[in-house]
């Protein structure tokens, strides 16, 4: 039998504990994986916040909204961090959001924003990244990649789980319109396979099973900074680039609301955009102050292309059809 003294020491320090409060924020893979910023991003919240920083992982942005769709009001959820402006519109019609009260705020972005629920906190272009050593020429536009021969093999994600899936969708129907169900007809023979994250399409490329890979003009850098390897280039596409930016909410549900504002004050921080480009390996919504690593003035510079999010949302669905009668013939 325990003694009273020592169960109101255990009392004591069960009470400790549940007073300690959790702020949960929802986030994809690849943002939580040892060498990405979450592990760097909750120890320098948690210095500050009094607080459980625990992030849950849910797949890619796309799947991050569709599961808190299918959770509604029941979902755990206070922050929702990986969504990107082809998703921004469809977030915001569920309800399922509130407004980050922040009003006006600085950013560092190459298009004006101003948005009373979203909150970028990077940014970067969708890109085929290829390895030098196998491949002398890439393709320079989707035509040519199109015409290429068909065992130049390349690896895509999935447009309803994973946002660069999403993004190359939008990418090709922002440069050809009317005329992406072509283009998809003729890199549909190229397609070696489609993951459903691009954890899993990178990984397939850096195992040698594919030429190119879908991913980002920064990609590139991660190999150069992280491993001294200048193999790895992304290919400039004469389209231009369809760029993605990223971004951060709060649920209208949460339990913690004043925790869930200081997150996204703090994902404005230095603390946290100094993480981001070597550890997401994208662009900082705010430049740190120490600038951009060396490593990063490498990379190409591409023309951007962008949708608004409501047009990327009306043009959603048809896209997504265009994709998927390419790839069932």
């Amino acid at each position: 039998m325990k003694t009273p003294i020592f169960a109101a020491g255990v009392l004591g320090a069960a009470m400790a504990v549940a007073e300690t409060p959790v702020l949960t924020v929802y986030t994809y893979d690849s943002f939580i994986s040892e060498w990405g910023p979450g592990p760097k991003v909750e120890a320098a919240f948690e210095e500050t916040c009094g607080c459980d920083l625990q992030f849950v992982s849910g797949g890619d942005g796309a799947a991050l909204l569709a599961r808190l769709k299918l959770e509604g009001a029941r979902t755990r959820a206070d922050v929702v961090l990986g969504l990107d402006t082809n998703l921004t519109a469809a977030a915001r019609d569920s309800g399922l959001f509130a407004a980050h009260g922040q009003g006006d705020i600085a950013l560092d972005l190459p298009v004006a924003w101003k948005d009373d629920t979203f909150l970028p906190y990077d940014w970067g272009y969708f890109a085929f990244v290829y390895d030098r050593t196998r491949l002398e020429t890439p393709p320079t536009s989707f035509r040519a990649l199109a015409a290429a021969p068909d065992d130049l093999k390349i690896v895509i994600q999935d447009p309803r789980s994973s946002t660069p899936g999403l993004g190359l969708l939008m990418w090709v129907k922002a440069a050809y319109g009317t005329e992406a169900p072509e283009i998809w007809a003729g890199l549909a023979p190229h397609v070696l396979t489609v993951t459903k994250g691009w954890s899993e399409a990178y990984g397939m490329f850096l195992n040698g099973e594919a030429d190119m890979v879908l991913s980002y003009t920064t990609s590139p850098a991660y190999h150069l900074i992280a491993e001294d390897d200048d193999t790895k280039a992304a290919a400039e596409f004469e389209e231009g680039h369809y760029m993605q930016i990223e971004v951060a909410a709060k649920t209208a549900t949460t339990d913690q609301p004043e925790l869930a504002d200081a997150f996204l004050r703090f994902v404005l921080e230095e603390a946290f955009q100094s993480v981001i480009p070597t550890t997401n390996w994208m662009y900082p919504a705010r430049l740190p102050a120490a600038g951009l690593p060396e490593g990063f003035g490498t990379l190409i510079s591409p023309a951007p292309l962008t949708l608004p999010a409501e047009d990327a949302a009306r043009l959603r669905d048809a896209a997504l059809e265009e994709w998927r009668t390419a790839l069932s013939r």
